[in-house]
């Protein structure tokens, strides 16, 4: 598979003063020598996790770029859909200087494979950086015009209609699964090993409709080439004014998205992961970063400390509760 590919970028905006725990901001007169912070990205390569998560990377060297500070070195590893990477810093000092930047697959493979980590005690969470919404697509010439209508006609067809993915076993193919739970809905999932091959199966309509993030599909959408039943975000988004949400369609309490986590090996110490926190939040929600990081419908969400922890514990249940009741092998 080759050794992982390695990019090293320069931060700036913030920097963290080494010796006195403290936040300097690029015109501060008290910086330190840069160290280097190891970002593992582990996402599984070809899906929408893949993209979010190089992207994020990117605009954060961009944000840090202007002073001397940390040098991030982004060490991509896309081996065994991103489990030798969460395992490789699982397993390295708790000291701040190698983070895992991950989504949903890393509290999903635990329950359908084998891996040497436990999400919630084999790390530290950071913070929930940002998330990416999904939406339910069809063809333009589909006769389904909502969420409502294709549910439903799947549940008088049992197996007939097709709802295809990035997967299996990613979290396209949880959020299907938990749809077709909520709706009571016997729609036949369909994996592909890429979103691209997904999109190009709904357009020669050999699927009936595919779950897929806004990102993947937004120039079919805006073309008419491909029409949208509804979003998998908790409230509408922005792109998309008119087309509900799949709890508006009638399944409440439905939000799926791809979500972005950055964690550090379990005992780093509480100061060092919030100056992580302070620095990535600071980062990313700068003026010349959080329009670029909105204009590609990645949403800054910046949940850091406690909250993300218990986020993430319950992120876990959930999948955990999805996976037993669709039987996902």
């Amino acid at each position: 598979m080759g050794l992982p590919r390695y990019r090293f970028l320069r931060l700036a905006a913030v920097v963290v003063a080494a010796s006195a725990g403290l936040f300097v901001f690029a015109n501060g007169a008290r910086s330190q020598a840069p160290r280097t912070i190891r970002i593992v990205v582990a996402v599984p390569a070809g899906g929408p996790a893949d993209t979010l998560a190089h992207l994020f990377a990117d605009q954060m060297s961009q944000a840090f770029s202007r002073a001397g500070g940390p040098m991030l070195q982004i060490d991509t590893r896309l081996l065994a859909d991103g489990t030798v990477g969460a395992e490789n810093v699982a397993r390295a000092a708790p000291n701040g200087d190698t983070l895992l930047m991950t989504t949903n697959a890393f509290i999903i493979n635990p329950y359908l494979r084998q891996v040497r980590y436990d999400p919630l005690t084999s790390f530290e969470p950071v913070c929930y950086l940002v998330s990416s919404p999904e939406v339910v697509v069809v063809n333009a010439t589909s006769q389904y015009r909502t969420l409502r209508d294709l549910l439903n006609a799947a549940r008088t067809a049992p197996g007939e209609l097709t709802m295809a993915s990035f997967g299996p076993a990613g979290s396209a193919h949880i959020a299907v699964e938990m749809l077709k739970l909520a709706a009571d809905a016997n729609i036949r999932y369909i994996p592909f090993p890429n979103q691209v091959l997904a999109i190009n199966a709904l357009s020669s309509e050999r699927v009936t409709s595919v779950f897929v993030s806004y990102r993947a599909v937004r120039e079919y959408l805006k073309d008419g080439r491909l029409r949208a039943l509804a979003t998998a975000s908790r409230t509408r988004i922005d792109a998309l004014p008119d087309i509900p949400t799949i709890a508006e369609s009638g399944y409440a309490g439905y939000e799926a998205a791809v979500r972005l986590w950055l964690l550090a090996p379990a005992a780093t110490p509480k100061e060092t992961v919030s100056q992580l926190a302070r620095l990535f939040t600071t980062a990313m929600n700068a003026p010349d970063v959080k329009p670029k990081l909105v204009a590609e419908q990645l949403d800054p969400v910046g949940m850091c400390g406690a909250d993300s922890a218990a986020f993430l514990r319950k992120q876990y249940e959930d999948i955990g509760r999805v996976v037993r009741d669709a039987n996902i092998k």
